[in-house]
């Protein structure tokens, strides 16, 4: 039998009205600006109640592509994720302080360098858990050693290191290629804010003339110094609170923990993308970079509410972006594909 055209229209019309409604899962904001914008993945690195994790503070990619953790809980200090998400190990039950996490190239290996408040000591580790160094506070600096309170480790290409004492004296210690301590500066009789010095990179665009980028916590800005500690600039960043700097295809990734913290512990925090001239190109998650006619960059603040304390941020080479949070009710990692 021939059906008709209008037969036909009005039969799957009927249909459709009759079937169940299927509500289609909204997708993820899209966060950023300009070239930087992203989509949140859904779900992944959640993982079961035999890996917990507590606060999550650093989180970098090896040469791999793997994608290393660290967190407070002491029942697995460090995860490590394949790019999918899936663990693929895990160890570490002696850091209750764990706070700074540097993955750094020494000849073909690669290692870790860790920071432990509440031990008040650095560990430089494999990626699979042997302890290789440790440090703890210089005698000639420090009277209580239990003042020491390092947040991060930033490396030269040689293998010289400085650590941030960024929750103890505020100084700036920077160790020789085999760990010895060559010098001190800093601290707050050396112009260094009180729990400023937070985290940080070797600043890799000039590798023959480096500098320290400092992430400076609860200042709203980032400080560039010399290896002698000179101050060489101040960076604004209004409305953020920066808390840690990563690096890549020349641009500086700026994880923010909060728009007022510790004034607002309810807001939300963003990352913010940075060109190799320091301008803010991209929020994620945060509002629209703008500046004034005069260049100075307005306040900034959070716009989603997606994150909950970004505490550090690395790109991975692939486009991705990994972000560890602070004080967000024992959340895993966040993982952001381009779009």
């Amino acid at each position: 039998m021939k059906i008709s055209r209008r037969h036909f229209l009005k039969t799957q019309a009927a249909a459709a009205l009759a079937a169940p409604f299927v509500k289609a899962e909204a997708a993820s904001p899209v966060l950023g600006h300009g070239k930087f914008k992203y989509r949140v993945v859904p779900g992944w690195g959640v993982l079961g109640n035999d890996t917990p994790v507590k606060n999550c503070h650093g989180i970098a990619v090896s040469r791999e592509g793997h994608v290393v953790l660290l967190t407070d809980h002491i029942a697995n200090n460090v995860l490590i994720y394949e790019p999918s998400g899936k663990l693929l190990h895990k160890w570490g039950t002696s850091l209750p302080g764990a706070h700074g996490l540097s993955l750094v190239q020494e000849g073909t290996r690669e290692v870790l360098f860790l920071t432990c408040l509440s031990t008040h000591r650095v560990l430089k580790t494999t990626l699979d858990g042997q302890v290789l160094q440790e440090w703890r506070a210089p005698e000639s600096r420090y009277q209580n050693p239990s003042d020491f309170k390092p947040s991060w480790t930033l490396h030269l290409k040689d293998g010289s290191f400085f650590t941030l004492d960024g929750y103890g004296m505020d100084y700036i210690l920077r160790h020789n290629p085999d760990g010895t301590l060559h010098s001190v500066f800093g601290g707050q009789e050396g112009g260094i804010a009180h729990w400023g010095p937070h985290g940080g990179i070797t600043d890799p665009r000039f590798p023959d003339n480096p500098s320290l980028l400092i992430a400076m916590s609860d200042q709203q800005h980032l400080l560039q110094l010399s290896l002698d500690g000179t101050p060489l600039r101040t960076i604004p960043l209004p409305g953020g609170n920066p808390r840690q700097i990563r690096f890549l295809n020349n641009h500086f990734f700026v994880a923010h923990l909060a728009d007022n913290w510790p004034k607002d512990r309810n807001s939300r925090g963003f990352v913010s993308v940075l060109d190799s001239e320091f301008r803010v190109v991209s929020n994620i998650g945060g509002s629209a970079p703008e500046y004034s006619e005069t260049g100075t960059l307005l306040p900034m603040r959070s716009a989603e509410p997606v994150f909950q304390h970004p505490h550090d941020a690395v790109p991975a080479p692939d486009g991705c972006l990994y972000v560890a949070q602070f004080s967000s009710g024992n959340t895993y990692p966040l993982k952001l594909e381009p779009v």
